[in-house]
């Protein structure tokens, strides 16, 4: 989340929004031509400047992209929730890839709710509440359909309230870490002998934001693929000599801003080998987060959501999503 100060009366420039938000500005560009997400006004009728309403729905586009959500319904989200108070601030469904979507109505209570009791505090009724949605729906629908949308309207709740209600952002990602490691898994063994190895998980270096991994990890769980987490902020020697450990069949690379994105790192961790002379395999490199947006990686995927990243990564061990 930006600690820019906010933007003055003239507004931003596209270049220094893109900064700011560690974005590419051909990114804002499209977003503005594709999903109408764009500054209301235009200094002599054709240069962007970007007032804080504009700056709002950008931020809040960005953290939906982030956490997966595709590019369209995430610009619905921002636009609808920099309208409404936070426990109000939710879309009215996410449309998850391949998943069953929750009615408008269902998804709208189960968001209040959550964020009710996240802005009391309310630690065991946030739980609670999280696990029922999981036992509901399932983890990814939960995931996309719930979670995501009420983590989205804390950190509006956050974002414009003067650095007020952190402590509820703080409590309620807790909360959603903890109901995903929680959630009901296979048995997951370490993989056949001379088969595929486990899926890798890591955020790159200087990336911090976990969570997106934390449901992918408990989603492959799930399936009964073997996963290896290792979390935030992994330095790249760590993650280099993990693969050549670990031999895995793929390594998900999380990067929610563009500062944080490497594709020299994610060349070569799918450059790198193992097994011996004549059969030497390398991981698929999968990039996910907003960081990855606009830049080709010609070979390495990026999912546009976590059932796309989950039947990409299935089908790699050779499990099946059914």
């Amino acid at each position: 989340m930006s600690e820019s100060p906010s933007p003055d009366d003239a507004g931003l420039t596209t270049g220094a929004l893109a900064h700011r938000l560690g974005v590419a500005p051909t990114t804002l560009r499209s977003w503005d031509r594709r999903y109408g997400i764009g500054p209301a006004v235009r200094a002599d009728g054709r240069h962007r400047r970007w007032q804080p309403s504009d700056v709002a729905v950008l931020e809040a586009m960005c953290r939906l992209t982030s956490s997966g959500v595709p590019p369209a319904d995430a610009a619905r989200a921002a636009k609808d929730a920099v309208l409404r108070p936070a426990a109000d601030a939710v879309p009215e469904r996410t449309g998850t890839p391949g998943a069953p979507a929750l009615g408008g109505g269902d998804v709208r209570q189960e968001c209040r709710g959550l964020a009710r009791a996240a802005v009391r505090l309310d630690a065991p009724a946030v739980a609670e509440r999280l696990e029922a949605a999981v036992d509901r729906h399932g983890l990814a629908v939960a995931w996309q359909e719930v979670m995501v949308p009420t983590l989205h309207a804390v950190g509006r709740k956050w974002a414009s309230s003067g650095d007020r209600y952190v402590e509820v952002e703080h409590l309620l990602s807790w909360q959603v870490s903890t109901a995903l490691r929680r959630a009901p898994h296979a048995v997951v063994t370490g993989g056949r002998e001379g088969g595929p190895g486990p899926v890798l998980l890591a955020c790159v270096p200087g990336e911090q934001h976990s969570l997106p991994l934390e449901a992918l990890n408990a989603g492959l769980l799930q399936l009964g693929v073997p996963t290896r987490m290792f979390g935030a902020a992994v330095p790249a020697e760590a993650l280099t000599a993990a693969v050549r450990r670990l031999g895995p069949v793929a390594v998900v690379l999380w990067s929610q801003t563009r500062s944080t994105a490497s594709l020299p790192l994610a060349r070569h961790l799918a450059d790198t080998r193992w097994g011996v002379t004549g059969a030497r395999r390398a991981p698929t490199v999968v990039l996910g987060g907003a960081g990855w947006a606009g830049r080709p990686a010609p070979g390495l995927p990026r999912p546009t959501g976590l059932s796309e990243a989950l039947t990409l990564l299935a089908g790699a061990q050779g499990h099946g999503t059914a």
